[in-house]
C-alpha cells in the first residue's frame, strides 16, 4: 500500500479523536457550562463503573477464546517492557533536569505508563478498520479482533497503572509530607480529578487488617517470646518464631497493597469476559445470535458502545485544566514528550522486530500494529486521578497532559503510518 494512502488512513482516526476531544473542551467552557465539574464527575463515574467494564466484557467474551488467549501471551510482556524502558528513561530525565522530589512520581509515571493502553486503541483501531482502504482486511473481522485486542490491552494496562504508577506517586508524595487517612474507594478515585482542589493527604493506603487482629498478633508474638525462654522447647519455638516473622512480613506487605485500586471495574469486567471467552460452554450460552441468553450479551454490548464517545469527551473536558498553567518546568515537559514520542516508539520497533525474528509473535498484522501502538500513546489519563488523590503535582500533571495530547495529534499520525507500513 502506498505511503500516502497509509498516512491518510492513519490520519482519519486521529482527526476523529481530536474532533471529539475539542467538543469535550468546548462543552466544559464556562460559556456553555454543559460539562461542568459535577457533570464531569457523574459522567466519569458512569464511564468508570458501567461503560468501560461493559465494553471490555462484551468484546473479550465475543472475540477471545482459550486458543487465541494463548497466542496473545506476548502482550503482557510487551506492556511490562514499556513500563521498564519508560521508567529507565524517566529516571534519566529526572537526573538531567533535576526535577523536584515531589514530581519524581509524576515524571516516572508519565514516561513509563504506556498511557491509555485500551482507551486510545479502542478509538483508533475501529476507525482504522472502517477506512475504505481496508489495511487490515475485512471490516467486521478487523473491528471484532481489534476491539478484543484493545480490551485485553486495557485490562492489563489498568493492572500495571494501578499497581506500579500508583505506588510511584504514593512513595514520592510520602517523602515530602506526613501520611494522613483518606478515602480511597473507587468512587473517590473517579470523582477526585473533577474537584479542581488538591488533596493534601498522602499515602492513602488503608490497612487490610483490623486493630483487633494486630492486637492478637502482638499477643501471639509475646507468647512465643515466653515459649523461647523454656529450655525444653527452644528448637520448636525458634521455628514457630520464624513462621511468625514470615507472617508478619506478609501482613505488612498486604497492608501496602491497595486492592480497591487494583481491582477496578474495568479489570473485573475484563476478567469475566476472559472467563466467558475461554470456556466454550459459557460462550455458546451467552454469545452469538443463536445463544439462549444472547439478550444479556447484547444489552451489555449496547452499554459498552457508549464508552468511546463518553470518555473522549471527558479527555477534552479534563484537559481544560492544563490551560490554567502551573509552575511545571519547561525542560521536564520537553523531556517527557521526547521519551513518549521518540524514544519509546523506537524501542518498540526494535523489540517487535526481535520478537518476530525469534518467533514469539503470531503473524497477525493488526496484532503487531497494536503492540507497536502501545509504545507511541500519550500518558494515561489515570495519572491525573492518582496525582489528585495524593495531592502531588496536580497542576503540573494538567500541563503535561495538555502538552502531550497536543503533540499526540502529529505523533500518533506519523507513527501509525510507519507502523502500518511496517506490519503490512
Amino acid at each position: 500500500m502506498e505511503f500516502w494512502k497509509l498516512f491518510v488512513t492513519a490520519l482519519m482516526p486521529v482527526l476523529k479523536v481530536l474532533f471529539l476531544t475539542a467538543v469535550g473542551t468546548i462543552l466544559a467552557l464556562d460559556r456553555f457550562g454543559i460539562l461542568k465539574k459535577d457533570a464531569r464527575m457523574h459522567l466519569n463515574t458512569m464511564v468508570f463503573f458501567v461503560f468501560i467494564p461493559a465494553l471490555a466484557l462484551s468484546n473479550l467474551a465475543e472475540a477471545i477464546t482459550f486458543k487465541s488467549l494463548v497466542m496473545l501471551w506476548f502482550m503482557p510482556l510487551n506492556i511490562l517492557l514499556t513500563f521498564i524502558i519508560g521508567s529507565a528513561l524517566g529516571w534519566l530525565l529526572i537526573k538531567i533536569t533535576r526535577a523536584p522530589r515531589h514530581l519524581h512520581g509524576l515524571v516516572l509515571g508519565c514516561c513509563s505508563a504506556a498511557g491509555n493502553l485500551g482507551n486510545m486503541p479502542l478509538i483508533i483501531v475501529p476507525a482504522v478498520c472502517k477506512e475504505r482502504s481496508r489495511p487490515f482486511g475485512d471490516k467486521d473481522a478487523c473491528n471484532r479482533n481489534g476491539l478484543a485486542y484493545a480490551s485485553l490491552s486495557m485490562a492489563l494496562g489498568n493492572i500495571f497503572i494501578w499497581t506500579y504508577v500508583y505506588n510511584l506517586v504514593r512513595i514520592s508524595s510520602c517523602k515530602n509530607s506526613k501520611a494522613n487517612d483518606v478515602d480511597d474507594s473507587p468512587m473517590n478515585l473517579v470523582s477526585l480529578p473533577e474537584t479542581g482542589q488538591e488533596n493534601t493527604s498522602t499515602c492513602p493506603v488503608g490497612p487490610l487488617v483490623s486493630a483487633e487482629n494486630v492486637s492478637q498478633a502482638n499477643d501471639f508474638a509475646s507468647g512465643l517470646e515466653i515459649e523461647i525462654a523454656r529450655p525444653d522447647g527452644v528448637a520448636k519455638s525458634l521455628q514457630v518464631t520464624k513462621q511468625a516473622k514470615v507472617r508478619k512480613l506478609l501482613k505488612k506487605s498486604a497492608e501496602k497493597i491497595n486492592l480497591k485500586a487494583l481491582l477496578t471495574p474495568a479489570t473485573i469486567g475484563s476478567i469475566i469476559g476472559l472467563i466467558i471467552g475461554a470456556i466454550p460452554q459459557l460462550q455458546k450460552i451467552l454469545v452469538g445470535e443463536n445463544a439462549p441468553l444472547h439478550v444479556i450479551e447484547d444489552s451489555i454490548s449496547m452499554l459498552g458502545d457508549a464508552a468511546i464517545p463518553a470518555m473522549t469527551l471527558l479527555v477534552g473536558a479534563n484537559l481544560l485544566n492544563g490551560l490554567k498553567g502551573s509552575s511545571m518546568q519547561f525542560p521536564i515537559i520537553i523531556g517527557i514528550i521526547i521519551v513518549r514520542y521518540l524514544a519509546l516508539p523506537a524501542f518498540g520497533v526494535g523489540i517487535l522486530k526481535g520478537a518476530i525474528h525469534i518467533g514469539l509473535i503470531h503473524h497477525d498484522p493488526l496484532y503487531k500494529f497494536l503492540l507497536l501502538l502501545q509504545y507511541a500513546l500519550p500518558p494515561a489519563v489515570s495519572i491525573s486521578t492518582i496525582t489528585q488523590l495524593f495531592g502531588a503535582g496536580v497542576g503540573e500533571c494538567s500541563v503535561v497532559m495538555l502538552a502531550t495530547y497536543v503533540c499526540a495529534s502529529a505523533s500518533l499520525t506519523l507513527w501509525s503510518t510507519f507502523f502500518m507500513w511496517l506490519v503490512l
